[in-house]
């Protein structure tokens, strides 16, 4: 049967439909795994979303992508990811990366097992535990998959937990910058929450970086947050420490997205161009509850999108929580798909 670490990965399912002759009918599906409860398994297949009670499936079984990325292509998206997520506090194990930031974000207090550690597997995750403890941290390791995938099974043999699987997706900048066109916003909203990963008004004018639409949405780039983007963000992940702000600012090429509508802040969001200009990295994008299913989200993706052709891009990434059943939902309606997946294991106390 499934587990959490095939979501977002290709399946293929076999469902009871019905009886005939007093014998089960079945009926197959292919295609990418997008969510998996204890009642109901969702995958997406070229005819569109289905949705499977776990009560109807007689068999489940991951099969190898129709493409899978190489491992040259993962760890080129991961360095980049890490480059538009970066920690203050770092080292090195070999090609691993170690990764402290006064416990803000699995991402940023994690370590980054990509290349060669320069030892034997668990001598290199012994290291790394005692690399936190020396940091005064849990030891957190980050596996990308499958790439880790023999990390991850020397994980579970230490009994290390696991936080929910993550999709890390792409897309084209070019059919990003189409999804988001003015013709096709209006297919996205109605879109729900959000605001859970891995973030406009006639009355305020467009400032630098401003640009108004007809239903009075103003959204502004800036190169750094306002006092309110910061509120935003502070409020999503529990507080900003000093930390948090050097994970949010420390890149070179950078923009913080606010939307306003009727004179206030509704919107949030960053944008980074990294992984040598290639990748526009997309996160922290949250619309506030009173301001939902009106397509900002869209409107303030497609001007980081916008300014990350400008800047010589040509990809996005984005990481999502496979369980964000909205936000997955509009990525998907904005032209991305997964690339692969990861899970932040957690090393037992």
């Amino acid at each position: 049967m499934l587990r959490e670490q095939d979501v977002g990965h290709r399946i293929v399912v076999r469902r009871r439909v019905g009886v005939r002759g007093g014998r089960p009918v079945y009926s197959d599906a292919l295609g990418e795994l997008v969510e998996l409860s204890e009642t109901h398994l969702t995958l997406t297949t070229r005819q569109g979303r289905l949705r499977v009670p776990i009560a109807e499936v007689h068999r489940a079984k991951r099969v190898p992508a129709a493409r899978r990325p190489t491992a040259a292509a993962m760890i080129e998206l991961e360095l980049a990811a890490d480059e538009a997520w970066p920690a203050p506090v770092r080292a090195r194990l070999g090609d691993w990366l170690l990764r402290a930031a006064d416990g803000w974000t699995g991402r940023a207090n994690s370590a980054l097992p990509v290349g060669d550690p320069d030892r034997p597997l668990p001598a290199a995750l012994d290291a790394v535990q005692r690399w936190y403890a020396g940091h005064g941290r849990p030891a957190m390791v980050n596996t990308p998959l499958p790439l880790a995938a023999p990390v991850g099974a020397e994980l579970d043999r230490r009994g290390w937990g696991s936080r929910p699987p993550v999709l890390v997706q792409t897309a084209p900048l070019a059919a990003l910058l189409a999804a988001t066109s003015d013709e096709a916003i209006p297919a996205a909203t109605g879109v729900p929450d959000l605001s859970r990963d891995p973030g406009d008004t006639t009355g305020r004018p467009a400032g630098p970086g401003g640009t108004a639409d007809a239903g009075g949405a103003v959204v502004e780039l800036a190169g750094a947050p306002s006092a309110d983007w910061l509120a935003v963000a502070a409020g999503r992940k529990g507080g900003l420490p000093d930390a948090a702000r050097h994970v949010l600012t420390a890149v070179d090429h950078i923009r913080f997205a606010h939307v306003y509508l009727d004179g206030g802040l509704v919107a949030v969001g960053r944008g980074t161009v990294t992984g040598q200009g290639r990748w526009l990295g997309l996160c922290l994008v949250e619309v506030l509850p009173a301001a939902r299913r009106q397509g900002l989200a869209v409107r303030l993706i497609r001007a980081l999108a916008d300014w990350a052709a400008e800047a010589g891009a040509t990809d996005a990434f984005l990481q999502v929580e496979q369980s964000n059943a909205g936000a997955v939902a509009l990525y998907r309606k904005l032209g991305f798909t997964t690339h692969h997946t990861y899970l932040t294991r957690i090393a037992p106390r």
